[in-house]
């Protein structure tokens, strides 16, 4: 469960190392941006299995060895699917194990000993996608280099629209919305995370995700939910105890929880 904002998205797609480009779905790429370190690699090679040559000619790389190469992006939060666009057109890592790497988002491995020539070969264009959930306003996507420089020549990010809502409801006896905030903390054996989210209109929207690891979640959890109004006060407070295991998110469509609190 993670409470969000609820608004849309606009899709995130840049070319990294190189300038704005519109592919062959008339999706518009920004120019390079989001990196905070790198170097621009730039090679004119023909690539194969792309209509967008564009995008796999050009790449950042990590500046040294023990540098990790890292994009953020500011985002709503919610479900993201991440795509990664790569080719190997340096001659000097077209053999297998010339380059390899790992990849993390949002803090978690989620491709490890990455080695695009042993996935796809010389010149040739490999994409890897994956989901992820943001809670703290920013997708966050690191390459971490173990033999050569890690590098990539894309990133898309778009959201996942398609995930099951929880709306809470919160009102006064008298059918007046509550104006508060809604805290979530959510506790297992290994880690914690936790947030919160001013009400709309009385209401909140959380996710219910189907995979708690893309949080960084593993086994049995608590789920802490509580209501605060404006002036700090406590109107509600509910503990969940859930096994992920058990739980299957993916046939929701849509839930909702009214609760009726007294004003304090």
């Amino acid at each position: 469960m993670l409470a969000r904002a609820a608004q849309a998205q606009t899709a995130i797609r840049i070319n990294c190392g190189g300038k704005a480009y519109t592919d062959a779905k008339a999706q518009a790429w920004k120019a390079d941006s989001g990196y905070g370190s790198g170097i621009v690699s730039s090679i004119a090679a023909t690539v194969a299995g792309t209509a967008d040559q564009a995008l796999y000619q050009n790449g950042r790389y990590t500046q040294a060895l023990t540098t990790p190469l890292v994009y953020s992006f500011p985002v709503a939060a919610g479900s993201y699917h991440v795509n990664l666009y790569f080719a190997e057109t340096f001659g000097g890592a077209q053999k297998v194990g010339g380059r390899v790497f790992n990849v993390k988002m949002q803090g978690n491995t989620v491709f490890q000993n990455l080695d695009i020539y042993a996935a796809a070969g010389a010149n040739t264009a490999l994409v890897k996608g994956a989901n992820i959930v943001v809670t703290d306003g920013k997708a966050t996507i690191e390459f971490d280099s173990l033999v050569n420089n890690a590098k990539v020549n894309a990133i898309e990010i778009t959201q996942n629209v398609g995930a099951p809502e929880l709306k809470l409801n919160f009102m006064y006896p008298d059918g007046t919305p509550v104006n508060g905030t809604l805290n979530y903390n959510i506790v297992t054996a290994s880690s914690t995370m936790g947030g919160q989210q001013p009400l709309t209109s009385g209401q909140a929207t959380c996710l219910l995700v189907a995979s708690p690891q893309l949080l960084g979640l593993v086994g049995v959890m608590n789920v802490n939910l509580s209501l605060t109004d404006t002036a700090g006060h406590s109107l509600w407070q509910i503990t969940l105890s859930l096994n992920p295991a058990s739980a299957n998110f993916a046939s929701v469509q849509s839930s909702s929880l009214n609760v009726v609190v007294q004003k304090l």
